[in-house]
């Protein structure tokens, strides 16, 4: 099993189809997120520079790390990159290149599409990256990732009160039946809020703190399964 960051531990052991949907459910996060960043970065951005983005406002998907601790970096590089794999297969479908490489990462208009690989595509990667065996995080630590927007407020969770407020926010009368209608509802605000079109970050932050909440009340619920 690969070391972690100490940040990233915790005692509460979901079960494993819990922990899967856990962590399906931080890397659907994480794509609105990396898609974002990369949209605001026209010129590319480098795989520290954009984790370090991810980590800070509005985001707050990745607690501290040890950049030269590299046993410590391997699970969110791992991540990162299964992230940067799965987005670039959906951006292929509508005409655009994800160029990943650790010093640069960048969407890209691409004016040909075909054959049966996705262009640059170097398979091998692209087949262990997206091998989540390959990652190896304990059951424990994908929990805590699900608890990271809740840092500092001790074990709090959220009340009914803001989980409704957090589905007013991303545009629902109701609180949605599942995480992956909240994950649409919450892609289509951020693309909206983005700042070619008009948004602001503060917009953002707002959206992600009620996607944050809605998270948090649907992996609540993975517990009592």
């Amino acid at each position: 099993m690969k070391n972690i960051p100490a940040s990233m531990k915790c005692s509460q052991r979901p079960s494993a189809k819990g922990s899967d949907t856990l962590l399906e459910q931080q890397v659907q996060h994480m794509l609105v997120a990396v898609e974002h960043e990369l949209r605001s970065a026209p010129a590319g951005i480098d795989e520290l520079s954009l984790i370090k983005k991810l980590q800070g406002p509005p985001w707050n998907l990745i607690g501290a790390l040890a950049f030269h601790d590299i046993q410590a970096l391997y699970p969110v590089h791992f991540l990162l990159f299964h992230v940067l794999y799965r987005l670039r297969d959906t951006l292929a479908e509508a005409g655009e290149n994800l160029y990943i490489s650790p010093l640069r990462i960048g969407i890209e208009h691409q004016d040909i599409i075909g054959g049966k690989g996705l262009p640059g595509t170097v398979d091998s990667l692209r087949s262990f990256y997206l091998d989540l065996s390959q990652y190896e995080l304990p059951e424990e630590s994908v929990q805590q990732m699900m608890d990271d927007f809740w840092e500092g407020r001790g074990d709090s969770k959220p009340s009914s009160p803001e989980i409704l407020q957090a589905a007013r926010v991303l545009g629902f009368d109701s609180v949605p039946d599942n995480f992956q209608t909240a994950k649409q509802a919450f892609r289509r605000a951020v693309m909206q809020a983005h700042p070619d079109r008009g948004g602001e970050t503060e917009a953002i932050q707002s959206l992600n703190e009620a996607f944050a909440v809605l998270k948090a009340h649907f992996s609540q619920i993975l517990e009592h399964i």
